[in-house]
């Protein structure tokens, strides 16, 4: 089984070929975000399906290489339900990858607040539910923590609190961190909560943060090849390539790699597939995904 990936899950990131309006966030320098992005594809997200893809089956897609959205009905999210929750548990590339005896991890940073909301009312996202169904924990100790800003501040206007040069070495902080596991990934969900901000004008203040938060996604990025990382980078529908509405977009989603081929896919699922099967792990493909239900 191959092994030391890093995955950077991009939320609500629409391929840069779909890009709507002059300020969008792909138009700026992005020296190494850019280029893996346009050496890699161009994946549908919507299956075919009428609506807005949205991220609780869009990510389950990516996890477990499934048709979620087959199995739902519908786009669904943000938040898996039950019946996604089965498929997770059931399919999950993290879960499948534990039950083979590899080593498996989520970088992301859970504040305090984090477990409180979830203890008042659970509404976990997939990949740490992905994650904690493989057994394994979040804030996991030994592994860089990842947080969700790339930091900036939070809260509006999102000023720097961490310089670009800290997420780079965040970055060559993950590609040591990912030799040490087979699968190491990172949830960027922070884009999408800024995509669902868009507006007519698009606030020049949302517009500022959205770019600066994928120049960060471009500063970590270059420190994990620096390190050495293999990288795997999606998103799971599109969102904050197009500032000027709030709601998610029909644009296709990047699918890039360094240091791996992962063959060609047309949609979310096939991506999904593709990494599975770098892996080495079979295509789960049931007669019906509608037994989930």
């Amino acid at each position: 089984m191959p092994s030391a990936l890093l995955w950077l899950a991009l939320d609500g990131v629409g391929h840069p070929l779909d890009a709507v309006g002059a300020d969008s966030i792909w138009d700026q320098p992005l020296p190494v975000l850019r280029p893996l992005i346009d050496a890699g594809q161009a994946l549908d997200s919507t299956l075919g399906v009428p609506g807005l893809p949205q991220s609780g089956t869009g990510q389950a897609c990516w996890l477990t290489g499934r048709d979620a959205v087959r199995v739902m009905g519908e786009h669904f999210g943000p938040h898996p339900g039950p019946t996604l929750k089965r498929l997770l548990q059931e399919s999950a590339l993290p879960v499948r990858l534990a039950q083979a005896g590899a080593r498996v991890a989520l970088a992301n940073h859970y504040p305090p607040p984090y477990f409180e909301a979830q203890a008042r009312r659970p509404r976990m996202g997939c990949f740490p539910f992905s994650f904690l169904a493989a057994g394994s924990v979040l804030n996991p100790p030994g592994v860089p923590s990842v947080p969700a800003t790339l930091g900036l501040s939070y809260a509006e206007p999102w000023q720097p609190v961490r310089p670009p040069d800290e997420i780079l070495r965040l970055g060559e902080s993950l590609a040591v961190s990912a030799q040490q596991h087979d699968l190491l990934v990172a949830d960027l969900w922070f884009s999408d909560s800024l995509g669902h901000l868009g507006s007519v004008p698009t606030r020049p203040t949302v517009a500022a943060a959205a770019r600066a938060y994928l120049a960060r996604v471009d500063a970590l990025l270059a420190g994990a090849l620096q390190g050495g990382a293999r990288v795997l980078l999606t998103s799971d529908h599109g969102n904050a390539e197009n500032l000027t509405v709030k709601a998610h977009t029909l644009a296709r989603v990047p699918f890039a790699a360094a240091g791996l081929s992962l063959g060609s896919a047309s949609n979310v699922v096939e991506g999904g597939r593709a990494l599975a099967d770098w892996f080495g792990l079979p295509i789960q493909t049931p007669s019906s995904e509608s037994q989930l239900c």
